[in-house]
């Protein structure tokens, strides 16, 4: 009977480490509670209607489908039994395994505050991005119904809750989205009516970059008119706004990106002391004082050798999964301890304007906005997705078209606004359109 090896989580890390146990002697199995795969860098691009969820995602049987070796079972782990080697399953099933791996990812953190995420959801699901882009466009069409000056800028009013590259993209794509939508397409709503206010507790947004990235980012986000608010606290979140400090702002949708943690998959080993949520691992990638177990991505606890843990980022899971892959794969006695190369940090600020971070030297502007460009095309699953998603972004860099703007049906009720019994004017002031 061939090894059987079990891998929990098709993210980055474990679809690289399936990949490379792909067309091999061993039994794999890989369960997750989704059927897709999702590259998750880009949901802030389906949420502010750049790109469809089909853009960026693929389902996991395709993905591993031509590796007869490889299985998929589509369900939610709710447990391990460590001493009879097999992971519970809902509803009652059990899978057992040889060898286990688990990667699992992370989630949003919303530190203790888990009743504000229905009101500001994060973006690690394809569900989350299209609320986000529901309410977002919800927001304008509702404003344009608006008949008084502030109904109209508190709907135009967004919020951004965290200074990471995740919020800090997503307010830039707002901001440049509603000015360009405002000004082409509604004819009710004025550009000086939208507001984008991005909020981080800590003293600097984008905190792991170098200074001079920082403050380019910060220029740049208030050029296209983002108010970016440093040291400042969020005390609550309402359906209808945040607290802020002593002030509330009345919102037309919050968007949440104020840190991550990793899975609970720690609690089914009994781990519920360690920090973050992340598991601990040796330099083999395999959990401390578990045989046989391996965590990889933002579910370990995994020191560098800056001595610091490394960042949950897409290339850190990516590259574990292959290493672990090999090392499985091969059995040695003595294995190599896994090195992270670091490719480079990178976020996105608006059109034509990105940084990048590569230790000893950095990138910013039109330069670094090209290569991120490229390198998340890249990432992307297959050659189909890169193409699809490279002629996408050329065709709307050169119209400045959003080409997912659709509003599901009866998402815009009339309990939310106060329609006026006006007839609308077909032209702006001085007849621009």
């Amino acid at each position: 009977m061939p090894e059987r090896i079990l891998i929990i989580g098709g993210g980055f890390g474990g679809l690289a480490c399936a990949r490379e146990l792909g067309d091999t002697e061993y039994s794999v199995t890989v369960i997750d509670r989704r059927n897709h795969n999702l590259f998750q860098p880009l949901l802030y691009q389906v949420a502010t209607a750049a790109l469809s969820p089909a853009d960026i995602a693929e389902p996991i049987r395709k993905t591993l489908g031509r590796y007869r070796n490889i299985n998929m079972i589509m369900a939610e782990v709710v447990g391990i039994d460590v001493q009879r080697q097999l992971v519970q399953l809902e509803g009652g099933d059990r899978v057992d395994y040889d060898r286990l791996v688990i990667a699992t990812g992370s989630e949003y953190n919303y530190f203790g505050r888990d009743t504000w995420r229905d009101n500001a959801p994060g973006m690690k699901t394809i569900h989350e991005a299209r609320q986000i882009r529901q309410r977002l466009l919800s927001s304008f069409e509702k404003a344009e119904r608006a008949h008084n000056e502030q109904e109209k800028r508190n709907l135009l009013t967004y919020v951004v809750i965290g200074g990471g590259p995740t919020g800090v993209e997503m307010a830039g794509a707002i901001s440049e989205l509603g000015r360009f939508m405002i000004n082409r397409d509604f004819r009710n709503i004025q550009p000086d009516q939208l507001r984008v206010i991005l909020i981080e507790a800590g003293p600097r947004i984008l905190a792991a970059f170098p200074e001079k990235l920082i403050d380019y980012a910060r220029h740049y986000l208030e050029k296209i008119g983002v108010e970016v608010r440093t040291g400042e606290r969020v005390l609550d979140v309402r359906s209808d706004g945040v607290t802020v400090g002593s002030e509330f702002i009345r919102t037309g949708c919050v968007v949440w990106g104020a840190g991550v943690k990793a899975s609970p998959a720690h609690r089914w080993l009994g781990l519920d002391a360690v920090p973050g949520g992340r598991i601990p691992v040796d330099p083999q990638l395999q959990v401390v004082g578990h045989r046989n177990i391996f965590a990889l991505g933002d579910t370990a606890d995994f020191t560098g050798t800056d001595a610091k843990p490394l960042p949950g980022l897409a290339q850190v899971a990516k590259q574990q999964g292959v290493y672990l892959g090999r090392l499985l794969k091969n059995q040695s006695a003595d294995p190599a301890a896994f090195v992270f190369r670091n490719r480079g940090n990178t976020a996105v600020i608006g059109r034509n304007a990105a940084i990048f971070d590569f230790g000893k030297w950095t990138l910013k502007g039109r330069a670094a906005w090209f290569l991120w460009a490229f390198v998340h095309v890249y990432l992307l699953i297959n050659f189909e997705k890169r193409i699809l998603v490279s002629v996408q972004w050329i065709w709307r860099y050169l119209t400045r078209q959003r080409g997912a703007r659709l509003i599901e049906e009866g998402s815009i009720g009339g309990a939310d606004v106060t329609v006026p019994s006006v007839v609308y004017p077909v032209t702006r002031p001085g007849g621009v359109r």
